[in-house]
C-alpha cells in the first residue's frame, strides 16, 4: 500500500503493510539489506515488547529533500505520518516546535551517551532527540611519510603547516609533482562552515554564536583562524580545494597525493578498504589547534527524534529506547558500520574486537562540538550561509580574516534582527 500525503506534490511514504490502527507505530527505515536487517530487528522487539505494531517507511535519501517532507508533514500536523525517525544535528533547533519533549522521559540515559552529542539535542532546555550515532571532523595523516621525515603526527597548526611544507617539498623533488600538503573542504557548502568552525573554536576564536545565541565571531583569534586557512591555498593546499567536498577531497588523498585529510570517520573505513593504494599506511588524530587552544572537531551523525504529533507518545518512548540501547547500537555498528553514540561502547571488547579503528575515534568525539544550530533554530540555513560564504572569500583572497568578521558579525545580527526563532 502507498500512502500519499495531502499537499505533497512528488513525496510519498511507502508503508511496508496495510494494518492501520491507532497502536501502528512507524518508524523510518532506510533501503538496504543491512539496514532492513537492522529495522526488522527492531520490529521483533518492540512488538514483542508492547503488544503494538510497527511499520516502516521510505524517505527520501537526500537530507535536504528529507527534511522539506519533514516540515511538510509537520505543516499539516498530520498524526499518522511517522512516529519515530532519524534527523540530521542541524535539524534539531529547525524541527523544535515539532518534536515530542524527551526531557523528563530519558533522564535514566542522558548520561550514557557523548556529553556533546546529547547537548546538540537540547532546545531551550528541553530534550528532543537522541544521539543515534556519531559522526565528527578528523585528521588523517600517512603513517609512512611521516615516518620517512622523521616528523611526527602534528599537535598544532603551526606544526601541521610546518610538517606539510616540508613533506611536500621532499616529495615534489623525488619526482611526485602532484603531491600536497593537506587537503579539506574548500567549496561554498555546509562543509566549509564545519572546517571553518574548526579553524575558529580550536583557536580560542569562539564559535560564532555560543549556546546563548550571542554572535561572537567579530574578534581577532576568529580573524586569524581564517588568514591561516587561506595562505594555504597554493602552497600546501591545491587552488582547486576551493571546489572540494568531501568525495573531491577523499581521492586525492586516498590515490597518494596528500600527506593530510580533514575528513569524517567514513574516509577512515575506505582508506583501509583493500583497493586502496594506502591500505595499512593511514593514521588518524584530533584535528590540531592553536599553541593555547584546544582541539575541536565539528559534529556530524544523526538523532532519533519522535513527532510531536504521535498518536501513542508512551509507544513511541518505547521504540525510542529500543533503538537507542547499547544491543541495537552495536548490531548498527556491524551491519550498518555507524558509530555508536553511547560512550561506554568504545571501551566494550566486543566492539574493539569488531571495529578496533573506533578506539582511534573516542577522543575524537569527546571533542565534537555542534554547530549552531539548536539556538539558532529554522534561521540556521541562514546562518551557515553567510558563515561558509564569509570564509569562502578569504580562501578565496577576496577579503581578509579581520574584514571578513566583521561583516559576518553584522551579517548575522541583521540575520537574527527580533531574534532566532
Amino acid at each position: 500500500m502507498r500512502r500519499v500525503i495531502p499537499g505533497l506534490v512528488a513525496a510519498t511514504l511507502t508503508l511496508t503493510s496495510s494494518l492501520v490502527h491507532a497502536d501502528t507505530l512507524r518508524m523510518e527505515c532506510p533501503p538496504g539489506k543491512e539496514s532492513r536487517q537492522f529495522c526488522n530487528d527492531i520490529k521483533q522487539q518492540f512488538e514483542a515488547q508492547t503488544g503494538h505494531t510497527l511499520e516502516f517507511i521510505d524517505l527520501p535519501p537526500a537530507s535536504n529533500e528529507k527534511l522539506s517532507l519533514f516540515q511538510q508533514i509537520f505543516a499539516a500536523k498530520d498524526s499518522g505520518a511517522i512516529d519515530l525517525f532519524q534527523a540530521d544535528t542541524v535539524w534539531i533547533g529547525v524541527l523544535d516546535k515539532h518534536l515530542l519533549d524527551l526531557t523528563d522521559s530519558v533522564s535514566d540515559i542522558r548520561n550514557d551517551f557523548f556529553p556533546n552529542a546529547f547537548q546538540n539535542d537540547i532546545v531551550n532546555g528541553r530534550v528532543k532527540a537522541i544521539p543515534a550515532y556519531m559522526d565528527a571532523g578528523a585528521l588523517f595523516y600517512r603513517k609512512d611519510l611521516l615516518a620517512k621525515y622523521g616528523q611526527k603526527p602534528p599537535v598544532t597548526w603551526r606544526e601541521l603547516t610546518r610538517v606539510a611544507t616540508l613533506v611536500q617539498q621532499g616529495e615534489r623533488e623525488a619526482g611526485h609533482q602532484n603531491f600536497w600538503g593537506l587537503v579539506f573542504q574548500g567549496k561554498a557548502y555546509e562543509g566549509l562552515t564545519c572546517n571553518a568552525l574548526e579553524w575558529v573554536e580550536s583557536q580560542k576564536g569562539g564559535s560564532f554564536i555560543d549556546t546563548n545565541g550571542n554572535i561572537t565571531i567579530n574578534n581577532q583569534r576568529a580573524a586569524q583562524a581564517l588568514d591561516m586557512a587561506a595562505a594555504w591555498i597554493g602552497k600546501i593546499v591545491p587552488p582547486g580545494a576551493l571546489g572540494y567536498m568531501e568525495e573531491e577531497s577523499r581521492p586525492v588523498f586516498q590515490n597518494g597525493d596528500a600527506l593530510f585529510m580533514r575528513n569524517w570517520p567514513y574516509a577512515y573505513t575506505l582508506a583501509q578498504d583493500r583497493s586502496s593504494p594506502i591500505r595499512g599506511k593511514v593514521g588518524v588524530i584530533p584535528l590540531p589547534r592553536s599553541e593555547d587552544g584546544t582541539s575541536v572537531s565539528t559534529m556530524g551523525g544523526w538523532h532519533w527524534a519522535i513527532s510531536a504529533y504521535t498518536k501513542n507518545p508512551k509507544a513511541a518512548l518505547a521504540l525510542l529506547k529500543i533503538v537507542s540501547s547499547a544491543e541495537s547500537q552495536k548490531k548498527g555498528l556491524t551491519l550498518m558500520g555507524r558509530a555508536p553514540s553511547r560512550t561506554a561502547l568504545y571501551d566494550d571488547p566486543d566492539v574493539l574486537a569488531q571495529a578496533p579503528y573506533l578506539a582511534e575515534f573516542k577522543e575524537i568525539f569527546l571533542l565534537a562540538r555542534p554547530r549552531p544550530a539548536s539556538q539558532t533554530k529554522r534561521q540556521y540555513a541562514q546562518v551557515s550561509k553567510a558563515i561558509y560564504n564569509a570564509t569562502y572569500n578569504v580562501l578565496r583572497g577576496d577579503s581578509d580574516g579581520a574584514t571578513a568578521v566583521a561583516e559576518l558579525q553584522q551579517r548575522l545580527e541583521r540575520i537574527k534582527a527580533r531574534g532566532w526563532r
